[in-house]
């Protein structure tokens, strides 16, 4: 078992290091200055030539690397160019609506597709499976962003339950703020749900047709017992590869709903930093949702063992 968590660690850290990597040269090359940004475009040279010191960004683009890598090593994320706070202090605060969002919308997810997918695995061929199917592939279909905006339209102009859009804070209570949250993590689950029914669907139908599903049945065991019992804990594999990355899917989608719903959270604050150039706040956001989601499927490795320990006793 110690090897097999050391050689997942160490491709933990390296797919990090390759992230960082990647998001500091994305960011190294795109157009434009903030210095000049931050300045006004009427600027004097010399006075965007003093802040460019200032920021850092004069110096070479390795050394500037090293410095932002080994900040973040030390836990100082650097000051916001456009906020001139903490990029830490940002991200946190931010956070604490984005978190809670993805893991509602993996939960709404979870409990949808599961519940779904086992329906129509055991009504395979019949008018629940067909029908599920069907509502399945419309879901896949429709964007996140433009059902939410339907939801709204619902939910918040025609019935008025719910505000339109906005957090009040946890420190208003957490029904509601969870109450803000439910619109937006249902259209972030939506898309989501539709395809792990099909995976989940898919996965039981294949275990189903095993043959020590078909000797448990001969001995007597029933169907509802042999799902259960048998069918479904060798059916999560797929279904919880699948459930790792839409848990990437959901942190990526909280950029667009979060916009589209006015909520505060960690895709806000991307989507303003690159409209201002903030690249620190950038850099260290993006390198963020990279870490999670590495740190993700470096859970769903873990639960592979659990799960199936012929994949632990094969690594080793």
């Amino acid at each position: 078992m110690s090897v097999f968590l050391f050689k997942r660690f160490l491709t933990f850290v390296a797919t990090l290091l390759g992230a960082s990597i990647v998001v500091f040269l994305a960011l190294e090359i795109l157009p434009g200055d903030p210095a000049q940004v931050m300045s006004g475009t009427d600027a004097p040279p010399e006075v965007v030539e003093n802040l460019r010191r200032k920021l850092g960004l004069d110096r070479p683009p390795l050394e500037r690397y090293f410095a932002w890598v080994g900040g973040l090593l030390q836990g100082d994320l650097g000051i916001s160019y456009a906020y001139s706070t903490p990029v830490g202090e940002l991200i946190a605060e931010r956070m604490k609506v984005t978190l809670p969002l993805a893991l509602i919308a993996m939960a709404l997810t979870t409990v949808a597709a599961l519940a779904l997918g086992l329906f129509a695995a055991q009504r395979h061929g019949r008018l629940g499976d067909v029908g599920i199917m069907g509502v399945s592939q419309l879901g896949i279909a429709i964007p996140n962003f433009w059902f939410g905006i339907l939801l709204i339209l619902l939910f918040a102009v025609k019935l008025q339950w719910v505000a339109a859009g906005g957090f009040p804070g946890w420190e208003e209570g957490v029904w509601p703020a969870i109450r803000a949250l439910l619109l937006p993590a249902i259209a972030l689950a939506t898309v989501q749900a539709a395809i792990l029914a099909r995976i989940t669907r898919s996965a039981v139908l294949e275990v189903l047709r095993e043959d020590f599903v078909r000797t448990a049945r001969a001995k007597g065991l029933s169907r509802r017992r042999a799902l259960w019992t048998h069918v479904l804990r060798n059916a999560l594999i797929p279904v919880i590869t699948i459930m790792g990355l839409q848990f990437s899917n959901l942190l990526a989608g909280t950029i667009v709903v979060e916009n589209v719903f006015y909520l505060p959270g960690l895709g806000r604050l991307i989507f303003q930093a690159i409209s201002n150039r903030d690249l620190i706040v950038v850099k260290d956001a993006v390198l963020l949702l990279a870490a999670m989601v590495v740190a993700v499927n470096f859970v769903v490795d873990l639960l592979y063992a659990v799960i199936d320990p012929r994949l632990k006793a094969h690594d080793v």
